[in-house]
């Protein structure tokens, strides 16, 4: 008996080791061909220098669609499809325009419209502002002080979070409700001052949203860059009466049909369990969208790329999906997750890069207790590419919708010092992306797919 039980604790371990063995050679390959052969640079250089900024409804979100759907096709996949999402079609029009003006002298400040946004009148708008570092301040001071006033929320943020986007979630309220909550209390504008810990000339935008108002209430909105902001508040110190100008065009037309791009490798053994990996192919339009979010994009095209050419055939169905209309109203997420429910997919796993193209760290995860514990354990295998990071918590905008009987979901957590720096503004270009950097983040997405996919979900 002692006998039987050593032999199969002998044959345990040597089964681990031999598996252990052969997952540090498959995750050295994919790392390899990452390194060596990937497309997903100049795929990006493409999307970003060729085509360029992707707001949703816009002509060059349409070459998006069609670019992305050939390029998928080259790598012989067994689909690739589109799915109709109808989209909103926001246009900022003419360059923004914004002064201070104080005792008579103009003193120019960059701002730019929030998406979403209404213009101010032709002319422009002048009045007097209210600074505040929040809502509920905003809210405590009463109509009788915020009505006929600019509103200027000036909450920075904060320095002390290293991860940085715990930081950014402690400020975004203003740019997404600001609008609408000063609105209510007679205010005719909002400046919002950037989501960037950097001090800088660049306003960042984003979307506002005016919620149930009538369109009739609706005030313009826009950001002023962190620079701007620090002048407009010590103004403000130095005279509480001066006024703030700036000049809106942007406009709002009826949605258009656009489309989420998929492409799906079959599964070899249960091709009923889909693995989507995604990113976002809109994006804002003052840059061209390489950190946001044209990096996780290609960073999903390689994954299936890298599979391909290293001819490994998944067990599950592997689809790649580049959501439309992630930043003003999420609505391709929410459209795959209404079609997945329709036609009784079971989707088992879902992963998502949208924090930039930097340097990878892990993934946050979205997981019960038992496969939380089961990827943790793979730890030991992403330690020779410093990947160390593998947290609970948020994964992804565009996969949030998509629910599941059992699906773990997962977000890709690169470095993320310098992400606001470039987040929603002019220089979110394809230069601001260091190409080692971008498929290391590719390799690691792959690494992490190929092990769900042999091992699976609990």
């Amino acid at each position: 008996m002692r006998i039987s039980i050593v032999l199969i604790l002998f044959l345990l371990v040597s089964f681990s080791v031999t598996a252990q063995s052969e997952d540090e050679k498959m995750l050295r390959n994919i790392y390899n061909e990452a390194l060596t052969h990937s497309k997903c640079y100049s795929w990006l250089d493409h999307l970003s220098n060729t085509i360029g900024s992707r707001l949703s409804g816009s002509k060059s979100a349409e070459k998006a669609v069609n670019y992305t759907k050939v390029e998928l096709e080259k790598l012989g996949l067994d689909r690739v499809f589109l799915q109709e999402v109808i989209v909103p079609h926001w246009v900022r029009g003419e360059k923004e325009q914004a002064y201070i003006e104080n005792n008579g002298k103009k003193i120019e400040v960059p701002i730019c419209a929030l998406g979403s946004s209404v213009a101010t009148p032709k002319k422009g708008l002048k009045a007097s502002v209210i600074e505040v570092l929040g809502i509920d301040e905003m809210i405590a001071l009463g109509s009788e002080k915020i009505k006929g006033k600019i509103v200027f929320f000036n909450r920075p943020m904060t320095p002390i979070h290293i991860e940085t986007f715990k930081a950014y979630g402690g400020c975004i309220d203003q740019r997404s409700s600001g609008a609408r909550e000063a609105a209510k209390l007679g205010a005719v504008g909002v400046i919002i001052r950037s989501m960037n810990l950097r001090l800088d000339d660049y306003p960042h935008t984003g979307n506002t949203n005016y919620g149930d108002l009538p369109r009739e209430k609706y005030i313009p909105a826009a950001a002023i860059s962190t620079n701007g902001a620090n002048l407009l508040s010590e103004k403000l110190k130095e005279n509480a009466s001066l006024e703030f100008y700036f000049k809106l065009s942007c406009e709002t037309f009826p949605d258009v049909l656009s489309y989420n791009v998929v492409g799906e490798i079959k599964g070899s053994e249960n091709p009923d369990k889909i693995m989507v990996i995604g990113g976002h192919l809109d994006s804002w339009d003052l840059g061209d969208g390489s950190q946001d979010d044209g990096a996780g994009v290609v960073q999903s095209m390689e994954i299936l790329s890298i599979f391909k050419t290293l001819k490994y055939k998944p067990k599950n169905t592997l689809r790649v999906v580049l959501f439309m209309n992630e930043e003003n109203g999420n609505r391709g997420g929410h459209k795959y997750a209404e079609l997945a429910t329709t036609n009784n997919e079971n989707h088992i796993f879902a992963l998502e890069s949208d924090a930039g193209g930097f340097s990878p760290r892990g993934f946050s995860l979205e997981a019960d207790e038992a496969n939380f514990l089961k990827i943790t354990s793979w730890k030991n295998l992403f330690e020779p590419y410093f990947i160390h990071r593998f947290v609970e918590g948020h994964t992804g905008v565009d996969i949030g919708p998509l629910q599941s009987k059992h699906i773990v979901k997962a977000g890709l957590q690169p470095d993320s010092q310098r992400y606001f720096d470039y987040h929603h503004a002019a220089n979110d270009i394809f230069d601001s992306v260091n190409k080692r950097e971008l498929e290391l983040g590719a390799a690691t997405m792959a690494s992490l797919v190929y092990l769900v996919d042999k091992y699976g979900i609990d």
